[in-house]
């Protein structure tokens, strides 16, 4: 058994642990990183994430700053129009649609779609050539005692790290969150969610389309062609059991099944990939700071995949951390003062986001014909009121 020291320690390796991990060695901050498992970087490997993230200008501006951007460039797909389609009963119905134009703010693409095993990759790779961060996969926090002065962890290989602020990215199932008591706020809507990638016949044009029917909307993101063909990453929404039957239906009953669901907007969808199935929550901790501790990504909220929110939320998280760390500097790092304002600027935001994408997908997977007209005039509301638009897209984009 052996205790280490360290400035910063993150506990999780997703994209936002080791996207802190990259941010805060990038700053000069000695970091070390512990996560169970390392990241899975191939797309065929088991237990690949076959999720794709449209990643917001927020985002994309803190990959570059981190050094990260230039790996990722040439596999990300720009998102200049977000097109929100109305349908009805089945096979699905056409009953209207809008879209939505970067350009309307001046701005060229709302972001850039990536896989998110691809991120992994990138993240990887650049960690791998920085010597401030010590990644210690294959290890698992155990306990934590927390002082004035700074945090002891223990880990599931018997050795201890000494830290002055310990930063919980480790899920929505955060062992650090229960070690620092906080407790969470959770909703479960009995909703899976299908993602996967498609080849199509048609170019996607760089449109992101979601497609509202029942259960939750079907979603196609843009991304480079695959095979020679154009390409989309898929994130289909249903009633629990209806995901699960859908994840073991043979292939060609799956893709007349997603074709008729997407209403044949790109012509007939052809899956490229295996399918991955993950259970839909809202969840909220109640505090995003504790001694010595801070609490960010799904450690800190959850948010079902509409609107690109999830990530964005978790890296916005970041963004805010890092930024009050560089302002404390290291005799303040983890003290009581910035982790109060961390708590303070980000509960807020994260409030107002969860509740709204609750609320969102409460309308858009009812089959009732009432809040499926409710559900129209709203989208012709975003829409067609140009004042509502903008706010609505600044708002979404991070802003």
């Amino acid at each position: 058994m052996a205790r280490t020291e360290t400035e910063i320690l993150i506990v999780g390796g997703g994209i936002a642990g080791l996207s802190a991990a990259l941010a805060f060695g990038r700053s000069g901050y000695r970091t070390t990183l512990v996560s169970p498992e390392p990241p899975v970087t191939e797309a065929d490997s088991d237990g690949s994430d076959l999720r794709s993230t449209a990643f917001l200008q927020p985002a994309q501006q803190l990959f570059e700053q981190i050094g990260l951007w230039d790996d990722l460039f040439d596999t990300a797909t720009p998102l200049n129009t977000l097109r929100v389609v109305d349908t009805v009963d089945w096979p699905p119905r056409i009953r209207d649609s809008r879209e939505f134009q970067a350009t309307d703010l001046g701005e060229r693409s709302f972001g850039w779609n990536l896989m998110n095993w691809r991120v992994l990759q990138g993240l990887s790779r650049i960690l791998q050539k920085i010597d401030t961060v010590d990644l210690r996969f294959g290890t698992s926090f155990v306990s934590m005692v927390t002082r004035d002065s700074g945090a002891i962890v223990r880990l599931s290989n018997g050795d201890s790290i000494a830290a002055k602020l310990v930063i919980a990215a480790d899920g929505r199932n955060s062992a650090v969150r229960d070690a620092a008591g906080i407790s969470v706020t959770t909703t479960r809507y009995g909703q899976k969610t299908l993602a996967f990638v498609v080849g199509h016949p048609k170019p996607h044009g760089n449109v992101s389309s979601e497609i509202y029917n029942e259960g939750g909307p079907f979603t196609l993101v843009p991304l480079p062609d695959l095979d020679g063909q154009p390409a989309s990453a898929v994130v289909w929404m249903n009633p629990g059991a209806r995901a699960e039957e859908l994840a073991t239906m043979d292939t060609v009953a799956f893709e007349a099944r997603m074709s008729e669901r997407s209403c044949y907007i790109l012509g007939p969808l052809h899956l490229k990939s295996q399918r991955r199935l993950w259970p839909i929550i809202s969840q909220r901790a109640d505090q995003l700071s504790a001694q010595r501790v801070a609490i960010m990504a799904e450690a800190a909220h959850v948010i079902p995949p509409i609107g690109a929110q999830g990530l964005n939320t978790s890296l916005n998280d970041l963004i805010l951390l890092r930024d009050l760390a560089l302002m404390a500097g290291r005799d303040e790092l983890g003290g009581d003062a910035m982790l109060q304002d961390y708590d303070r600027q980000r509960s807020r935001d994260i409030r107002r986001r969860v509740a709204a994408i609750d609320l969102f997908n409460r309308v858009t997977r009812s089959p009732n014909p009432q809040v499926q007209m409710l559900r129209l005039a709203g989208m012709k509301a975003a829409h067609d009121l140009t004042g509502l638009r903008h706010a609505i897209m600044k708002a979404g984009m991070g802003h």
